[in-house]
């Protein structure tokens, strides 16, 4: 089984910067892609970012040249930089990974969110 856990999540002013981390435990063998997701009040999921195992990147055009995506694959952890936060940036932030486990079976995981609020 294979855990993610979301944290740095908070309140932050708009125009001010925040880094979320998404860490994997489990019985992984490797993650391949791995990607974040958020949900406003009201809205559906939207994706935000993609980091694939290779190191390329893929951003919604709303985070553009906004947000970073990286990772640290000794740590089995993702990370998201946000700059330039605005409200509209307020939701719940959410990582999938595409993890092949150490029985060599591949699936998606989700962690449980971590909310960021955008706001003066």
């Amino acid at each position: 089984q294979v855990q993610l856990v979301e944290s740095g999540g908070g309140l932050v002013q708009p125009g001010g910067s925040l880094r979320l981390s998404c860490a994997a435990s489990g019985s992984i063998f490797s993650i391949n892609a791995l990607e974040w997701y958020r949900q406003a009040p009201g809205k559906e999921r939207e994706w935000v970012a993609t980091i694939s195992d290779n190191g390329s990147t893929h951003y919604a055009d709303s985070v553009k040249g906004r947000f970073a995506i990286s990772r640290d694959n000794t740590k089995n952890t993702g990370y998201l930089q946000m700059n330039s936060l605005k409200p509209a940036d307020t939701a719940v932030y959410f990582c999938n990974a595409d993890v092949t486990d150490t029985g060599r079976s591949r699936r998606d995981y989700w962690g449980q969110g971590t909310q960021v609020t955008v706001s003066s």
